[in-house]
């Protein structure tokens, strides 16, 4: 057996809050937008992040492209959490409110669907007030590899 195999921890919770770890290390996008990943299990996530005055558009609100890239982080570090590879297939996005400067949005991916190397999610972002400010629906599709650790050879 590798020895990287053994390190990496059976317990689905454990794992998870290992992927955490491993992918908020080497995701310099999640990072620079102030993104910090609050709560993981398998098949959950959950992200915040404080828009900025660099993050408003000319109407003085958050541009949408923040609040897809919070979503779409939820959405990655959800997927992910069983540390098997995988990346988006598609999406789509619904902006039902605004974020303003200093807003706290919290995004919280949820697994729908798991079958086979695909997956469904649905992630909703919400500001300090618990007002929805979005609704985000991700499919998954696994890759070969892992986030943490090496596969077993067989």
């Amino acid at each position: 057996m590798n020895a990287t195999v053994e390190t990496v921890p059976t317990d689905p919770q454990e794992l998870a809050h290992a992927v955490r770890t491993a992918m908020y290390a080497e995701d310099a996008a999640t990072q620079s937008l102030g993104m910090a990943v609050t709560d993981i299990a398998p098949g959950f996530a959950r992200l915040t992040m404080t828009i900025r005055a660099d993050m408003l558009n000319g109407h003085k609100t958050c541009h949408g492209g923040f609040i897809f890239a919070l979503a779409d982080s939820a959405f990655a570090f959800s997927c992910n959490s069983r540390n098997v590879a995988t990346v988006a297939s598609g999406c789509v996005i619904d902006y039902l409110a605004p974020g303003f400067e200093g807003d706290v949005l919290t995004a919280e991916a949820q697994e729908r669907s798991l079958a086979g190397r695909t997956g469904v999610y649905d992630v909703t972002v919400t500001n300090q007030h618990g007002k929805t400010v979005a609704l985000f629906r991700g499919r998954s599709y696994r890759i070969k590899g892992q986030v943490v650790g090496t596969p077993e050879e067989a």
